[in-house]
């Protein structure tokens, strides 16, 4: 696990369903079962002993026990309280046209923005509610006090490291973002300590992300994940790693959910930089604002 990756978030609901929901590929396959059974109905699951829980899910009391842990509770009992809490406090569809799973083939347009608007709310407020302010507060001092930022992602991620080596540029920060993994490798193998680079992928075993963070950590400079699965290789080679809440099925793949989670996360720490020194960010988007035509010199 990397240094200083995981500190609890609290009790805020829906963070236990998104830390379960993120561990789930780093699990066994006993306790995966059990795991689908916890996201599939929690507010069932709560209501089971935990022997009961452990036949539905076709495993032992033993691998229950070890899923909890897994999840970082202490043990079935907490683990029934907290699904108890989130399944009163879960947020349900507004009307009977919102799909649970997967959009079907020849599902009418009125269910299909029923449901993508439904479950990508769902995204972004999971992944606030998930969020470690602890982290987050963590990677906005370095970001603030970097020499260099160096953002990667590929596929939809780069679009949002883009999006953050764009909103950074514009309140001064010297950031930088490629569009090719060896020019990030080029770039990263530069970087000294007291820089930051930071990796965005949302399966987290994306080679270009994972190799420029261990190139800018074996520089010394601090590394930052952003991943929706905290176990991911990604977080190996990341001093810091922050988590998303997105949960895609066929159609909804790395362009919608994962990517508004992701623009959640990004929106925060551009926040938390530019608030550390409110004046210089004022001026930089005002020096910004007075170079650009009207016309472009808005947010975009």
């Amino acid at each position: 696990m990397a240094k200083s990756a995981m500190v609890s978030a609290g009790h805020a609901p829906g963070a236990l369903i998104a830390r379960i929901s993120g561990l789930l590929p780093s699990l066994s396959p006993s306790e995966q079962r059990v795991a689908r059974f916890v996201l599939t109905d929690p507010a069932g699951a709560a209501r089971r002993t935990i022997t009961d829980l452990a036949t539905a899910a076709e495993t032992s009391e033993a691998t229950v026990v070890r899923f909890c842990r897994s999840a970082g509770l202490s043990g079935y009992p907490q683990l029934r309280i907290r699904l108890a809490a989130e399944a009163a406090s879960r947020i349900e569809p507004p009307d009977g046209r919102v799909l649970a799973g997967d959009i079907p083939p020849g599902a009418e347009m009125s269910q299909i923005i029923a449901t993508v608007g439904f479950h990508d709310a769902g995204a972004v407020a999971e992944t606030a509610a998930q969020l470690d302010p602890v982290v987050c507060d963590r990677v906005v001092t370095a970001l603030h006090g970097a020499g260099r930022i160096e953002i990667h992602g590929a596929g939809a991620s780069g679009l949002v490291a883009a999006d953050f080596q764009r909103k950074l540029h514009r309140i001064g920060r010297l950031a930088f973002c490629f569009a090719d993994g060896r020019s990030a490798l080029a770039s990263a193998a530069l970087l000294r300590r007291g820089d930051v680079a930071v990796g965005i992928s949302h399966t987290g075993v994306g080679a270009d992300a994972i190799g420029v963070l261990a190139v800018a950590r074996g520089r010394g400079a601090t590394t930052v994940a952003l991943t929706n699965f905290p176990r991911a290789a990604i977080a190996a080679v990341a001093d810091l790693v922050l988590t998303t809440a997105a949960r895609e099925t066929t159609y909804r793949t790395g362009a919608m959910a994962s990517r508004l989670a992701q623009l959640t996360v990004v929106d925060c720490l551009f926040i938390g930089v530019a608030s550390r020194n409110r004046a210089r960010a004022g001026r930089a988007l005002a020096a910004v604002a007075e170079a650009l035509p009207p016309s472009a010199a808005g947010p975009r």
